[in-house]
C-alpha cells in the first residue's frame, strides 16, 4: 500500500541536517509499515527497536543519552552493526520508553546528520515532550485517494487524480467510495478487502467486519491499560456514544455532542472533558466546532470549548460499531445516511491538516464545514449524501454572509470545471478541497 505521507519523509531525508522524525497516530494505522517497509526501503539498512514488543531495549537508554553511547548500547543489545551516516534507526512505540523520548532532544542537538525516526500511538499522553526538537507528522487511516491506490486500478486512479468529469468515471469512483464507506481506511481492513477480491462478497465483507471488530476491542483494552480503571469506563462510554449520537441524524447535519445520558450521574462538559481529551490525544476522535453568527478568520478564535461535534476517526469502524452491513450501504445508495458522508469528509479534512474543523449554524440553518482560504475569506462547504443538491442552509448562508465562493459536496457528477464561484463537487473529490483551504498538513518542530 502507498501512503502519501511518504513524500514528506523523503523530503526530510534529503535535508543536510534534520531533527528526529516523530510519527503519531492511532494504533494500527500503519506507522511501522510506513517507516520500516516504505521509507526503510530507501536506506541500505534499517535497525528497529520496538519498546512494546521488547521492553528490555530500554536498557540502551540507561545512563548516558549521548547519541554515540546510545548507538553503542543498541549494537550490544541487538548484535547488529549500525552506520549513523547511512542507516535508519526506528524507535517504535517510543511512548513506552520515556528515556528514549528524552533522547530525541540529544539526537537533534548533537547528531542532526543521523536518520532517527520514532513512532507511537500514545504520543499525546506523554507527560514530557521534546518541544522544538522533532519533526512531527500524524498518520491517519488511509484516505480515499490512498484506498484507490491500494486497488491497483491504474485507470481509475488516473481518473481521480486528473478529476475526470465523465459519467463512466463518476459511476466507477462513486462505487469505490461506497466500498470505502464500508472498509474505512485501517490498513489491515483495506488489504484484506483487495486481497479477497476473488472471493464471494459475503466472505469478503465478513472478513473485513471481523478485523473492524477486533480493532474496536483492542482500543477498548487500551482504555484500561493507559487510562486507569476509573477513567477507562468513562472513556469507553464516550467512545461508544459517538456512533450512537451520529446515527440519530439521517439526512440532516450532525448535531453537537450531548453529554446527558452518556454516563450515569454525569451531564456536564466538565464531567467528560478529560475523557474526550484522552480520545483526542490518542487520535481516536475528530472534533468540529460550530460557529454562530458571522464567521471570521481565524475561526479558532470564535469556537466554544464546550460546544462541539464528535466524529470517529475511521468510517469503517463507525459502520461496524453501528452494525451497518456492506449490503445495506450498497442497496440504500447512501441516500439518507448523511452523518456517514459527513464523517467521511471530516476524515478527509483532517488528513489535509484541518483538525479540528469548524461548521456554521444560525437559527435552523447549518453548514457542515467552513474553512478559510489564503486571504482569510470564509468558504462554506455543504455536504449532501444523496443526489438532491438543493440546499436551503447554503442559500441562507449566502444571504447572511455573502461569501465569495461556496462549495457543495454531493453524490452527483458535479458542476462544470469552469464554475469557480458556486462549485458542486462529487463527494469522492473531498481531498481536492486542499486547493481552497488555508492550511497544510501540520508539522510540529
Amino acid at each position: 500500500m502507498q501512503r502519501l505521507l511518504l513524500q514528506h519523509l523523503l523530503a526530510w531525508k534529503q535535508k543536510p541536517q534534520r531533527k528526529p522524525l516523530l510519527i503519531d497516530g492511532a494504533r494500527q494505522t500503519g506507522k511501522t509499515y510506513l517507516l520500516q517497509t516504505l521509507f526503510g526501503s530507501t536506506f541500505p539498512r534499517v535497525l528497529r527497536l520496538d519498546f512494546l514488543e521488547s521492553p528490555a531495549m530500554a536498557e540502551a537508554f540507561v545512563g548516558s543519552l549521548k547519541p554515540e553511547d546510545i548507538i553503542f548500547n543498541i549494537e550490544l543489545l541487538t548484535g547488529q552493526v549500525f552506520n549513523p551516516a547511512t542507516d535508519l534507526l526506528i524507535l517504535d512505540e517510543i511512548g513506552e520508553c520515556p528515556r528514549a523520548v528524552t533522547a530525541l532532544k540529544y539526537f537533534a542537538e548533537q547528531a542532526p546528520e543521523m536518520y532517527v525516526a520514532a513512532s507511537g500511538s500514545n504520543i499525546g499522553l506523554l507527560t514530557a515532550f521534546p518541544v522544538g526538537k522533532v519533526e512531527q507528522h500524524n498518520l491517519r487511516p488511509l484516505t480515499f485517494h490512498e484506498f484507490l491506490l491500494a486497488s491497483n486500478e491504474a485507470t481509475l486512479v488516473k481518473a481521480y487524480e486528473s478529476r475526470t468529469n465523465t459519467t463512466a468515471a463518476h459511476n466507477k469512483l462513486f462505487d469505490k467510495l461506497t466500498d470505502y464507506y464500508f472498509t474505512g481506511g485501517m490498513p489491515e481492513a483495506v488489504r484484506t478487502w483487495f486481497d479477497m477480491a476473488a472471493t464471494s462478497i459475503v466472505e469478503r465483507s465478513a472478513a473485513v467486519s471481523k478485523i473492524h471488530q477486533d480493532l474496536v476491542q483492542g482500543y477498548q483494552r487500551d482504555f484500561g491499560k493507559y487510562a486507569g480503571k476509573a477513567d477507562s469506563t468513562l472513556i469507553e462510554s464516550v467512545f461508544r456514544n459517538i456512533p450512537a449520537q451520529l446515527s440519530l441524524v439521517l439526512d440532516d447535519s450532525v448535531k453537537r455532542f450531548k453529554f446527558k445520558g452518556v454516563a450515569e450521574r454525569k451531564s456536564r462538559y466538565s464531567d467528560f472533558d478529560g475523557a474526550i481529551a484522552w480520545l483526542e490525544k490518542c487520535r481516536l476522535v475528530l472534533k468540529n466546532y460550530p460557529i454562530e453568527g458571522m464567521p471570521r478568520s481565524p475561526l479558532a478564535a470564535y469556537q466554544k470549548e464546550n460546544y462541539f461535534k464528535l466524529f470517529l476517526f475511521d468510517i469503517g469502524l463507525l459502520n461496524n460499531m453501528l452494525g451497518i452491513s456492506y449490503k445495506e450501504i450498497k442497496q440504500q445508495g447512501f441516500e439518507y445516511k448523511g452523518y456517514l458522508a459527513e464523517n467521511y469528509v471530516q476524515q478527509e479534512l483532517a488528513a489535509l491538516g484541518l483538525d479540528p474543523t469548524h461548521s456554521w449554524q444560525d437559527a435552523r440553518a447549518e453548514i457542515e464545514f467552513i474553512v478559510s482560504d489564503a486571504e482569510g475569506n470564509i468558504i462554506p462547504i455543504e455536504v449532501k449524501s444523496g443526489k438532491r443538491t438543493r440546499a436551503k442552509s447554503l442559500q441562507s448562508y449566502i444571504i447572511k454572509c455573502k461569501p465569495l465562493k461556496t462549495i457543495k459536496l454531493t453524490a452527483t457528477q458535479g458542476s462544470s470545471p469552469i464554475e469557480q464561484q458556486h462549485m458542486v463537487l462529487p463527494l469522492y473529490f473531498a481531498a481536492h478541497l486542499a486547493e481552497h483551504v488555508n492550511h497544510s498538513p501540520r508539522i510540529v518542530t
